[in-house]
């Protein structure tokens, strides 16, 4: 089968393919122009992010005391204790590994972030060169776990 190149470079095609081009250029610097966002005013300031960083404490004293088991658990002001909260500190952005045990054998459940805060709830368990307390995310009873206190440091309870 023989093409005709003739009939493909004909005057007539070639015009129409200069104007479809024509059409695409201009539709594209109206689509860039037009939905640009505006200018801002001379004098206005426009809007920038914030970025506030986690606070940072000193290491408290880990309480090692347990409550009584007829006394309820209060929790020790500046100390880590039964009932207090917590969150997790020095991890570098690495993160602390929620276990299911005590114990660095403990199953890893979850990853808990640095500045995210929880519940003593059980401990303290020594094992493998750690205390261990068992916290618990007080916006999820389902987020909790076992964790080394080495990367935990007090914070006071939220006000209501």
């Amino acid at each position: 089968m023989k093409i005709d190149l003739r009939r493909f470079l004909s005057p007539a095609v070639m015009i129409g393919a200069t104007l479809v081009a024509a059409t695409l250029l201009l539709a594209t610097f109206l689509w860039i122009f037009l939905g640009a966002p505006p200018r801002a005013e001379p004098g206005s300031v426009p809007a920038a992010l914030t970025i506030i960083p986690a606070p940072t404490g000193t290491n408290t004293p880990i309480a090692t005391a347990t409550p009584q088991a007829d006394q309820p658990a209060t929790p020790i002001p500046g100390q880590i204790s039964l009932g207090g909260y917590v969150q997790i500190s020095g991890t570098e952005g690495q993160g602390l590994r929620i276990r299911t045990d005590p114990g660095l054998q403990g199953e890893f459940l979850f990853l808990g972030l640095d500045s995210e805060v929880f519940v003593i709830r059980d401990g303290p368990v020594e094992l493998d060169g750690y205390s261990w307390w068992y916290l618990t995310a007080p916006y999820d009873e389902l987020r909790a776990g076992w964790a080394a206190s080495s990367f935990l440091e007090y914070v006071p309870a939220p006000t209501q």
